[in-house]
């Protein structure tokens, strides 16, 4: 199987992770089709946890990885929530003042109402209270990607050198939705409740999107679980971004498409 390398390999760290190349996989050329037909170049792979196994698209890619960007929110609230660098989801947190990329952003918020328009000086902030060596530590810890933060403890994730692969992703979503991370269990469902998007009769979904880009370009994310009954699916995806306007919305649109493939989702 061949890398696809393309100009938004700017932000990509080669790196392939044991820990993901030990997991069995199972390549579904249909979801492969899907990409094709959305002219998107990417990974998607989703985790049936009770089988222990990965299916999805270019493996390669999956076990590849990249700058988290905003899918960071997802451990920077678990960390924080467990350092006590906020009481909880609510406690309102300073943006700064200054003026910011969306006008959205230029209000003091908690966690709650910051993860779900991606605020991301919120989230610097909170980045700051905790410190880089329980930032590293912390990090190291939940065994979350390359683990590397770096020397700018509110940079990181948005500009290097931390990077997660796909299949890394699953994993440690795996953990977060079954509450099996070393963290307090308190801390872990409060970062479940604002993760949650969607539900219906014996379904719930879970995600984050996350974008890394320069002039434009980049790599996009969406990385999340699906519940059904006792069931977890944790599943995740990253794609070239070469315009954010078209290629955004293919984030959320190729998953939710290999997931009714999968039979996961109506």
């Amino acid at each position: 199987m061949s890398v696809k390398v393309t100009v938004m390999t700017v932000l990509v760290l080669f790196v392939l992770p044991a820990s993901a190349r030990g997991q069995q996989w199972q390549d579904k050329p249909e979801i492969g089709r899907l990409f094709e037909k959305a002219g998107a170049v990417g990974t998607f792979v989703v985790f049936d946890c009770k089988a222990g196994r990965l299916t999805g698209h270019d493996r390669i890619r999956a076990e590849t990885r990249f700058l988290p960007a905003s899918t960071f929110k997802i451990p920077n609230s678990l960390i924080g929530l467990s350092a006590g660098a906020v009481a909880d989801v609510d406690e309102p947190l300073p943006y700064g003042g200054r003026p910011q990329m969306m006008k959205a952003w230029e209000k003091d918020m908690g966690l709650r109402e910051a993860i779900r328009i991606s605020n991301v000086p919120i989230y610097q902030e909170l980045a700051r209270r905790i410190g880089l060596e329980r930032m590293r530590s912390e990090l190291q810890r939940l065994n979350y990607g390359n683990g590397d933060v770096g020397s700018q403890v509110d940079s990181f994730w948005l500009e290097g050198p931390l990077g997660i692969s796909a299949a890394e992703q699953v994993s440690f979503l795996s953990r977060l939705a079954k509450g099996e991370l070393p963290l307090p269990r308190e801390a872990q469902a409060a970062v479940r409740e604002i993760l949650l998007l969607e539900s219906g009769p014996g379904w719930s979904l879970y995600a984050k999107t996350g974008a890394a880009l320069r002039d434009g370009c980049g790599i996009g994310w969406w990385v999340g679980w699906l519940e059904k009954g006792d069931e977890v699916y944790p599943f995740a995806i990253n794609l070239d971004i070469r315009n954010l306007d078209a290629d955004g919305p293919k984030r959320t649109a190729l998953p939710r498409a290999a997931l009714k493939l999968l039979g996961l989702m109506e």
